[in-house]
């Protein structure tokens, strides 16, 4: 008989967590990055860019006391923990990127398309070679930043988020190695097969949370002696397409909505609510928003060749606009040194 663990939900603290002290007056600053596949050319580009900028190369990870990342903005988050910078986790995407995402042609790539009907469209061990190649044993609790990284566990259907152990409460995940964390909030459904871990079946956490900014809000503001005013947010994004439900689509049934439009829809409108939610409790001013403009013709979550030509100089053009404010909300003191909490 298969071992089936008991749902992760049956461990939650009922009680509020007890804050933990924060500096009076101290800003705390946020990195939520989104899921989106090769698209993390996106946001890495962003980060480097700045670090290029602003701080003559070194990570920006030390100026951000909590960094949370769905999918591949779990990848980069990861990275950025793992000691990286972020110009370093961008050459993931630009060097390795047409390994893990290879490009078929031809008859290859009528015979793929027809295969993605029945199976995942990728194959899963060579993103998972690349993360052990990256991160090799490295657990959360060797982590140089407090992370947030959304899941989905689906033997019982319901969220999952790894947590470093930056409160007393987060014991279970310290041991987690990062190749796994990052593996199992990448495993998209019909694009890589759900992720077998100790009975759990562990699937991309963006579906029901690409956008992780208020994952990490409500976990900084559970977790500290925080005011909500002295937070301060970077999200950054990986691109929407243009959405609307024209006379066809509200007209329309299964073939209208079944998978691309209501999937779109879905994570369109789980993005807007959370950055919605987020401007509400620590006032729009103090949240950056860095996305790629929408598009009719958006690019998808393997097309490497399209990411690494389009988005770096997308993302060079809005950092020309936005790398001052960025600077000035986080960049102008380091964060403190993550010390992670010990077992109790």
């Amino acid at each position: 008989m298969t071992y089936l663990p008991p749902p992760r939900s049956d461990g939650t603290i009922q009680q509020m967590r007890l804050k933990q002290p924060w500096p009076a007056g101290r800003l705390f600053r946020i990195l939520s990055i989104d899921g989106g596949g090769i698209r993390g050319v996106f946001p890495a580009a962003v980060l480097a860019e700045i670090e290029k900028r602003f701080l003559a190369g070194a990570s920006i990870a030390n100026h951000f006391d909590m960094i949370a990342g769905t999918s591949t903005g779990g990848i980069i988050a990861l990275a950025l923990a793992h000691g990286m910078t972020a110009q370093e986790a961008l050459r993931i995407y630009t060097e390795r990127g047409e390994h893990i995402f290879p490009h078929p042609a031809g008859v290859r790539k009528l015979t793929t398309m027809l295969r993605w009907l029945m199976k995942p469209k990728h194959d899963q061990s060579k993103l998972k070679d690349e993360l052990l190649r990256i991160f090799g044993d490295k657990v959360l609790d060797e982590a140089r930043s407090r992370l947030v990284i959304p899941s989905f566990e689906g033997r019982h259907g319901e969220p999952f988020i790894y947590k470093t152990p930056h409160h007393p409460d987060y014991q279970k995940d310290r041991h987690k190695k990062f190749a796994h964390v990052a593996l199992h909030t990448t495993a998209a459904p019909s694009y890589y097969p759900g992720v077998e871990d100790d009975g759990y079946v562990m699937i991309d956490g963006g579906i029901w949370a690409n956008n992780p900014v208020m994952n990490v809000l409500v976990d900084a503001l559970a977790c500290f002696d925080v005011a909500r005013e002295n937070v301060r947010i970077l999200s950054l994004g990986t691109g929407e397409a243009t959405f609307t439900v024209n006379e066809k689509a509200r007209l329309g049934g299964v073939k209208e909505w079944a998978f691309l439009r209501a999937f779109n829809a879905a994570g369109r409108a789980q993005s807007r609510n959370a950055l919605g939610q987020a401007y509400l409790l620590v006032g729009k001013n103090n949240v950056v928003r860095i996305d790629v403009p929408e598009s009719d013709t958006p690019i998808a979550m393997d097309d490497v060749r399209r990411s690494v030509r389009e988005l770096p100089l997308v993302a060079r053009s809005l950092v020309e606009g936005a790398g001052y404010h960025v600077h000035r909300l986080f960049l102008e003191d380091a964060a403190d040194l993550f010390i992670r909490c010990p077992v109790a």
